[in-house]
């Protein structure tokens, strides 16, 4: 869950350039290249060794001007806020800004009890132009791959989220490679603790047969090559051989000659270890395919998913069109029969059949990995240096090592994830109603419901899926996060708007991307700016509710520009490109 990167795979993963940690590594040292080139790569080291002192000299007096012109802009200027706060080097957790908001948090009750209208776009999707993209994954140009090569396996490392992404860009790998792919593995994380595996998870059958017109997947190695101590004859690929975001050329460079070889490899992490550009069309639209298309949750899944529906719908109110594809057309059926509701249950349905889907990004791991400062004093400090130590011990050796930037600075560059309470003070300024359902996916909130107090008071008809699914409907879930996971993956894609407060979350970006290939542009997600809104709510001792309702709605109003995805960025997150959907404009 990197900083503004949605397409981060964990949080022990997040770059850690902004904190003056080592930069990332520019190629795997496994694969590091051909001796025979070392004497030219050695004058070539000489030469530009010479030419960076030279170019130091040259930074060096360019700085020092530089320098001497900040100071003395900065002493005209010592009254902003990001000079008193954003640099402040004190983690003294007595920071007037503790997260708690409490006067804004009055004016935000005060304006949702006079009961103003909602804006009229406020559950809707803004642009027209989101209604001319449509789905186009599912469409081939190609003919089969026969996967001679060998045989290419992995084990996928981090949450649900991290997971699926992986798998859609092994599929793309062995394709690559043509190789047969062996049904992906999940490696059991002391982070997320949970066992599940893909067919615990995802239909096995439905994944194979979707994509045998792309490639072979099996199930197992064959026999012959099942005994092969992989780890001794070099078939083990970690995420420490592979670069982040590594191209295609370097799988076909490094890895194929290993695969020719040993006739299996593989992978294991392989987390966010596939560019996304440069990336040929058609095995770009395999992943969009993989992601969309082939990867159905398993009916236990699907069913359950439909029960929390219903009842966040008034118990059954209407189908929407992304429910079969999300569901499949028997479960999908399930939202529309409340037979098995209780009469409590019907009794607690909302009068309104429309819900917000709240991702509440607030869970310990990523309060912790923040590095920020969330109003808990000495004790949430101890707290979270203790799992800091357990789960992120590189992190918690590089605090100890290196100077890192004040939890104001962190807060200031958006940084830190949005509290529940920064979250719901945006919900209120942009106009949701006091009646609002209010759907919360997250595990765990790190300080439970003491922290969450300030939603629940604000918005009452709060739920989540512990409290619209009975223990006997969890039962079969329990102690599975990501089957768990699973069930918010649903709820989120198909509410009437979503709202994310991390946009590095992966949960948060496959939601938003689902949403946009599947909504035909008539389903709304929120997304914060963090770095924006934090501006906004640096003067939240001093500002008007109308000034702050203001600047918060024009902050979100420009992030729902619909434009095509950027070189580089996620196809799952942003699928409005030629490979993954079509444009009807362009024809």
């Amino acid at each position: 869950m990197g900083y503004e990167r949605p397409d981060e795979e964990r949080p022990e993963s997040r770059d850690l350039r902004f904190y003056g940690g080592p930069p990332p590594r520019l190629g795997p040292t496994r694969f590091a290249g051909d001796p025979s080139k070392r004497g030219k790569r050695k004058r070539l080291i000489r030469y530009e060794r010479r030419t960076a002192k030279t170019a130091i000299g040259v930074i060096a007096i360019l700085g020092f001007f530089f320098l001497l012109n900040w100071s003395m802009l900065s002493r005209l200027h010592e009254g902003r806020a990001w000079l008193r706060k954003g640099f402040s080097r004190n983690r003294n957790p007595k920071s007037k800004d503790n997260g708690t908001y409490g006067r804004m948090l009055a004016l935000a009750a005060r304006a949702l009890a006079e009961n103003k209208p909602e804006p009229k776009d406020l559950w809707q999707e803004p642009k027209v132009q989101a209604l001319a993209w449509k789905p186009c994954a599912h469409q081939r140009s190609w003919t089969p791959a026969d996967g001679k090569n060998g045989y290419i396996m992995v084990t996928a490392n981090g949450g649900i989220n991290q997971q699926r992404v992986a798998v859609c860009n092994i599929v793309v790998v062995a394709r690559l490679l043509n190789a047969v792919l062996v049904i992906p593995k999940f490696m059991l994380s002391d982070v997320w603790t949970d066992a599940s595996q893909f067919g615990d998870i995802y239909q096995e059958e439905h994944f194979i047969k979707y994509l045998s017109p792309d490639i072979r997947i099996v199930k197992e190695l064959p026999k012959n090559l099942q005994s092969l101590d992989l780890e001794a004859i070099g078939s083990v690929v970690t995420d420490t051989d592979v670069m982040k975001e590594a191209k295609p050329g370097f799988y076909i460079n490094h890895i194929l000659p290993i695969l020719l070889k040993n006739r299996v490899v593989h992978f294991v992490g392989f987390g966010n270890r596939l560019a996304f550009d440069p990336m040929p069309f058609e095995l770009q639209r395999l992943r969009c395919r993989c992601n969309f298309h082939a990867l159905n949750f398993i009916p236990r899944i699907q069913e359950t998913g439909a029960l929390l529906v219903r009842r966040l719908r008034n118990s059954g109110s209407y189908l929407a069109p992304l429910d079969q594809h999300l569901l499949g057309p028997k479960s999908a059926s399930l939202i529309l029969d409340n037979k098995s509701d209780t009469p409590a249950q019907k009794k607690a349905a909302s009068s309104s059949s429309k819900y917000l889907a709240l991702h509440l990004r607030f869970e310990i791991d990523m309060v912790a990995h923040s590095l920020c400062y969330f109003g808990g004093g000495e004790t949430e400090q101890k707290e979270l240096d203790s799992y800091r130590q357990k789960h992120f011990p590189s992190l918690s050796t590089l605090t100890k090592k290196k100077k890192f930037p004040s939890p104001d600075a962190l807060r200031t560059e958006g940084l830190c994830p949005l509290t529940p309470e920064e979250a719901v003070l945006m919900l209120a300024a942009l106009g949701f109603n006091r009646e609002t359902r209010v759907f919360v996916a997250g595990a765990n909130i790190y300080g439970g419901s003491k922290r969450l107090a300030a939603l629940t008071s604000l918005y009452p008809n709060l739920v989540s899926k512990e409290k619209l699914l009975s223990q006997a409907e969890l039962e079969p879930f329990k102690n599975f996060s990501s089957q768990l996971a699973a069930l918010d993956f649903i709820a989120c894609a198909v509410a009437n708007a979503f709202a994310m407060t991390d946009s590095g979350s992966q949960l948060s970006s496959l939601v938003s991307g689902y949403r946009i290939y599947y909504g035909g542009g008539k389903m709304p997600t929120i997304r914060p700016n963090k770095r924006r809104l934090s501006d906004i709510l640096l003067k939240n001792n001093t500002i008007d509710w109308k000034v702050f309702e203001k600047r918060v709605r024009k902050a979100i109003r420009q992030t729902k520009h619909v434009f095509a995805r950027p070189i580089g960025r996620s196809v799952y997150r942003y699928p409005r490109c030629i490979e993954c959907m079509c444009n009807d404009q362009e024809h």
